[in-house]
C-alpha cells in the first residue's frame, strides 16, 4: 500500500508544451506545471527539461522529493511501453528515443511511457466520462484524430502495441491526402486540420467567413478550437457547414468502430469536444446510431463528450503508473 503522502507525476508531452500534474493516491491533483517543448533541440535537452518540470511540480505541490514513486508520460507517436522508447514522433522530430530509461536515470525513479491518446483514454475510462465501463473506445479530435481501446477494463494495445489508430481508418479511398501518406483517412476528413483546410479553400473561392477576423483579433495563425467556437457563436455559415461535414464523418467512424467492437461507451475528447460539449457530440451520436448494424437498442451504447479536458492524459498516465507499481512491488 502506498503511503498517503506518496505521489506520482503524470506528464502530457506534446509538440507545443509539456503539462505535468502531481497526484496523490486519492487522485487529487496537488499542483500543475507547464513548459514549452523545445522542438528542434536534441532529445537530451528536452528530457533534461522534463526532469526540471518534475522537480518544479513537486515543489509547487509542497511534496518532498522522497515521496515521488514514479513518473508516467503520454508521448506522441508510436511508443514501446515495455522499453520506454518513443518511435517516429514527427511533432517532436524524434526517431527511436529512449525517453523512459534516460529520464529514469536523471530522476532515479521508474518512468513509464505510453502513447498520449492511449493515456487520455485511460484517464477518461478510470476517472472521467467512461468511468465503470468495461468496454470503451475513446476518440480524440484535435490537430489529428487519435484513439484508444479499453477491453475487459484494460488498455488494449494489440500484438505490436499499435492498436487504436482510429484516425487512420479510411472512409474515402480517393479522398484528401492524410499526413500519414494515405488518402481518405478520417483524420484527413474530420480533424481540426481538415476543417481548417476546408475553410481556407472556401475563402480562396470567395466565400465569406468571420474566421480571418477572429484569428486576427486573437493573434492566431491557425484555426484553433477557440476560433471555431467563436465563429459558431457568431453563426458563421461556412464554419457551421464545415463542422457539419466533420461531424458526419465522425459519426460514420463511431458507427464503424461500434459495429466492430460493440463497446458500452464511446468517449469523444479533444479540444473541440471540450469547448462545445454535447453540441459537438450530439450530431455525431445521431449519425452513428443511424449506421449501427444493431439499431433496436442503439442507445445502450453511450456516445458522450470527455469530461477531463487537458487533465485526461496526465491522469491516465498516473493510473497506468499506479497499476504498474502495484504489479511490480
Amino acid at each position: 500500500m502506498p503511503h498517503a503522502a506518496d505521489v506520482i507525476v503524470g506528464i502530457d508531452l506534446g509538440g507545443t508544451s509539456a503539462r505535468a500534474l502531481v497526484v496523490n493516491p486519492s487522485n487529487e491533483i496537488l499542483a500543475v506545471e507547464k513548459e514549452t517543448t523545445k522542438v528542434g533541440k536534441k532529445p537530451a535537452t528536452i528530457i533534461s527539461d522534463l526532469a526540471s518540470l518534475v522537480e518544479d511540480v513537486m515543489e509547487a505541490g509542497g511534496v518532498q522529493r522522497s515521496r515521488l514513486q514514479a513518473v508516467s508520460i503520454g508521448a506522441p507517436g508510436a511508443v514501446d511501453p515495455v522499453r520506454g522508447i518513443v518511435y517516429n514522433a514527427p511533432n517532436l522530430r524524434w526517431d527511436e528515443v529512449a525517453l523512459g530509461p534516460k529520464l529514469s536515470k536523471l530522476l532515479d525513479v521508474p518512468v513509464l511511457v505510453e502513447n498520449d491518446v492511449s493515456v487520455g483514454v485511460v484517464g477518461e475510462h478510470a476517472l472521467g466520462a467512461g468511468k465503470s465501463a468495461r468496454e470503451l473506445v475513446g476518440i480524440f479530435v484535435g490537430t489529428g484524430i487519435g484513439g484508444g481501446i479499453i477491453s475487459g477494463g484494460e488498455l488494449y494495445r494489440g500484438s505490436r502495441g499499435a492498436a487504436g489508430e482510429i484516425g487512420h481508418m479510411v472512409l474515402m479511398v480517393d479522398g484528401p491526402r492524410c499526413g500519414c501518406g494515405n488518402r481518405g483517412c478520417v483524420e484527413a476528413l474530420a480533424s481540426r486540420t481538415a476543417m481548417e483546410r476546408e475553410v481556407r479553400a472556401a475563402l480562396r473561392r470567395g466565400q465569406k467567413s468571420l474566421v480571418p477576423k477572429i484569428m486576427n483579433e486573437r493573434g492566431k495563425d491557425r484555426m484553433t478550437s477557440s476560433v471555431i467556437q467563436r465563429a459558431l457563436k457568431k453563426n458563421d455559415a461556412l464554419v457551421r457547414n464545415v463542422m457539419k461535414k466533420s461531424q458526419y464523418y465522425l459519426g460514420i467512424l463511431v458507427a464503424t468502430v461500434v459495429n466492430m467492437l460493440d463497446p458500452e461507451c464511446v468517449v469523444i475528447g479533444g479540444g473541440i469536444a471540450e469547448r462545445l460539449g454535447d453540441d459537438f457530440v450530439a450530431p455525431i451520436r445521431k449519425t452513428a446510431y443511424t449506421y449501427f448494424l444493431r439499431r433496436h437498442d442503439a442507445d445502450r451504447v453511450k456516445i458522450v463528450p470527455g469530461t477531463l479536458g487537458d487533465n485526461a492524459g496526465p491522469l491516465g498516465a498516473v493510473v497506468l503508473a499506479r497499476k504498474w507499481l502495484a504489479e511490480n512491488r
